[in-house]
């Protein structure tokens, strides 16, 4: 299969994969509208650094996704436990793929520690931010 491009980076759990922290299934449609005819990947940061699903909601502390990558916040869940190897090394691998497949925009979801686009930005979206790929949230 070859791959048309430009190719869009999109959360997973967007596109209804069971990805979320919680196992839910809950795809946006207007997401899936807006993939119809494009070339897509679906991509999970949490799972991408090892974490599985479902898993306890994490939160960042101390800042934003910005501060996380600068060793200024934490991501932490809600029983204590640090998490921000795990979405460091998450969003790193979604770097590379970025850079395999020459992604310029990601559709990400609204409210992840990972993906959120704004208040505060998630470590993931941070880092795409900071490649100039163009970030759409969900």
């Amino acid at each position: 299969m070859q791959i048309q491009h430009p190719v869009i980076l999109v959360s997973a759990c967007l596109v209804g994969l069971c990805t979320r922290y919680d196992a839910k299934l809950k795809p946006s449609r207007h997401c899936l509208a807006m993939l119809n005819k494009t070339s897509w990947i679906p991509v999970c940061p949490e799972q991408l650094g090892g974490l599985p699903t479902p898993r306890e909601a994490a939160n960042i502390r101390g800042g934003d996704g910005d501060a996380v990558l600068n060793g200024i916040a934490t991501v932490i869940t809600k029983n204590g436990t640090d998490l921000t190897q795990e979405f460091i090394k998450g969003a790193k691998e979604i770097e590379k793929i970025v850079n395999l497949l020459h992604v310029e925009k990601a559709y990400l979801k609204a409210g992840s520690p990972s993906c959120a686009v704004a208040d505060p930005i998630g470590v993931t979206a941070a880092l795409l931010r900071r490649r100039g790929v163009e970030l759409v949230e969900f």
